[in-house]
């Protein structure tokens, strides 16, 4: 596949879906250890709400679609990491605004901005323990892919690898906000929440553009 066309949309968020609903309970008991336990219940609650969202509106061109996921996700899960998500959506489908389809430099365009819609609302930074750590070296990765003009296939399976090891660097950290800041040195060996489902989401869409390329 070289590119995410837009009657791809409602089976990739009907696979997020299914993911989040899945996740839910491991969701809930990670974010149990430094955080409000409603993890889980915020994403499933939010991917729901976007699946319905997208499929609702597929017939609309694919950046405004995804931006009508995002507002979705936005009314349906008003918790902290509910809004964060839906601004990543927003942005990100702003990004795509006039495509016909995500290619490479599209879902490198779509994560970009996805991160810096993440680091504008939140006010993180790269090493305080949130989704920025491993939403960066993502949008890091699949820039460089499109600027070596990498299939898109390819693109997303270095991406997710990115995520997979920002994931892991995030054990290291401290935690600097929301509930988590109040533990402190006890977020040390902890993976982020956050940052678990940013992962989750990359390699939802790696899994997705390799099974049609199979």
């Amino acid at each position: 596949m070289q590119a995410l066309s837009r009657t791809e949309l409602e089976p990739l968020f009907e696979r997020l879906r299914a993911l989040f609903a899945a996740q839910r309970e491991a969701l809930i008991d990670l974010d149990s250890r430094a955080g409000d336990s409603d993890l889980g219940i915020t994403m499933n609650k939010a991917f729901d709400a976007m699946h319905a969202a997208v499929a609702a509106n597929a017939a609309e061109p694919l950046g405004k679609t995804l931006q009508r996921a995002g507002m979705a996700a936005a009314k349906a899960a008003p918790s902290t990491m509910g809004t964060l998500v839906a601004t990543g959506f927003m942005r990100g489908g702003k990004a795509l605004e006039g495509a016909d389809a995500i290619d490479t430099a599209g879902m490198a365009a779509f994560w970009g901005a996805f991160l810096v819609g993440v680091e504008e609302r939140g006010k993180a930074r790269r090493g305080d323990k949130t989704l920025v750590d491993v939403l960066a070296p993502v949008a890091e990765s699949l820039a460089a892919s499109a600027a070596a003009g990498a299939p898109l296939a390819q693109a997303l399976a270095a991406a997710s690898a990115a995520a997979d090891a920002g994931l892991e660097a995030t054990r290291a950290m401290v935690a600097q906000h929301g509930k988590a800041a109040a533990f402190r040195d006890r977020t040390v060996g902890l993976q982020d929440a956050g940052g678990t489902v940013v992962q989750l989401l990359v390699a939802a869409f790696a899994a997705h553009v390799n099974d049609k390329d199979s």
